[in-house]
C-alpha cells in the first residue's frame, strides 16, 4: 500500500441521471459578506485531485405512494484523488450527535486513512450505493490486472429526504451510484438540488448539496480547505447567515407541506 503523501485539505460534512439546471447565484455573488478568502472556484475541488459527481433522480409528484414516488433522491460521489489514483488518504470522522450512519469509520479510526471515493446519498439507500463501490472496485481491478482497485471498506453516509422523497421505496440503484462515481470531475460543483442532496430540507428550507473553499497560511506553508456539506438538519429560528438571525425575520413564511 502506498503510503499517503503530502496533500492540501478536502473536509466532507453531512449533515436515471437528469440534465442539471443553470447555477443558482450563490452567497457571495449576492453580495454576503463571509471571512476568509476562497479557492479560485470557491469549492471542495479547489484541492488539487479532488473530483465530485452526482447522480440525480426526480420523478414523480403529489402524495408518497410507497414503491412508486415521487422520487426526489440521488447520490454524491466525492474522490479525494481522482477516480484514477487508488493511493489512500490520511481521514479522519467526528459525529456531532451520534444520529446517522456513515460506514467504513473502524478502518479510518484505526488506521487513519481511506481509500477511493466518499459517497453520500439517503438513509435507506447506504446498502446499495455500498455493494456499488466494491463493485466498481472489483471491475476495476480486473481491467487492470492489479487485483482489487480499493479496499473493500467503502465509506458511504446519508441523510434523510423522507418528506420530500419516497424513501421506502429505495429507488436508488447500484447503477446511480456507479453514474455518480464515473460523473466525477473537477472543476465547478453542482449544488443545491443534485445527488445525494436531491430532496434534502435545511432549516425548514429546501437543502442539498453545498461547497467551499479557503485559502489559508501556516507559517511559511499556504493550504487549501475545502469542504462539500449534504445539509438535513435544523429548525427555523437558529438559521443565520453571516450572523443575521434570518430564521426569526422570516419565521412567517413557512412552506405547506403536500396535502396540507
Amino acid at each position: 500500500m502506498t503510503s499517503p503523501g503530502p496533500f492540501s485539505i478536502a473536509s466532507l460534512i453531512l449533515c436515471t441521471v437528469v440534465p442539471l439546471t443553470a447555477q443558482q447565484p450563490r452567497a457571495r455573488d449576492l453580495g454576503v459578506p463571509f471571512e476568509g478568502t476562497p479557492g479560485p472556484l470557491n469549492a471542495i475541488t479547489d484541492v488539487a485531485g479532488v473530483e465530485v459527481g452526482h447522480a440525480t433522480l426526480v420523478r414523480g409528484s403529489g402524495p408518497v405512494v410507497i414503491g412508486e414516488g415521487p422520487v426526489r433522491t440521488g447520490v454524491t460521489a466525492v474522490w479525494p484523488r481522482g477516480r484514477e489514483v487508488p493511493d489512500p488518504v490520511y481521514a479522519a470522522w467526528f459525529t456531532l450527535n451520534g444520529d446517522g450512519e456513515m460506514t467504513g469509520t473502524t478502518w479510518v479510526r484505526d488506521s487513519g486513512i481511506m481509500e477511493g471515493p466518499v459517497m453520500i446519498t439517503n438513509t435507506l439507500s447506504v446498502g446499495v450505493v455500498h455493494h456499488a463501490v466494491i463493485r466498481w472496485g472489483v471491475a476495476r481491478g480486473i481491467e487492470r490486472g492489479a487485483g482489487p482497485w480499493l479496499a473493500a471498506l467503502p465509506v458511504v453516509g446519508e441523510t434523510w429526504d423522507g418528506t420530500l422523497n419516497d424513501i421506502r421505496g429505495q429507488h436508488v440503484t447500484e447503477a446511480d451510484a456507479l453514474a455518480a462515481m464515473e460523473a466525477a470531475r473537477g472543476g465547478p460543483v453542482a449544488e443545491g438540488n443534485v445527488g445525494g442532496g436531491t430532496g434534502m430540507i435545511c432549516h425548514r428550507f429546501k437543502g442539498g448539496i453545498g461547497t467551499s473553499s479557503r485559502v489559508v497560511q501556516v507559517a511559511d506553508e499556504r493550504y487549501t480547505l475545502g469542504v462539500l456539506v449534504q445539509c438535513n438538519y435544523g429548525g427555523r429560528e437558529p438559521f443565520r447567515v453571516a450572523g443575521v438571525p434570518v430564521g426569526r425575520e422570516i419565521a412567517d413564511l413557512m412552506p405547506e407541506r403536500p396535502g396540507g
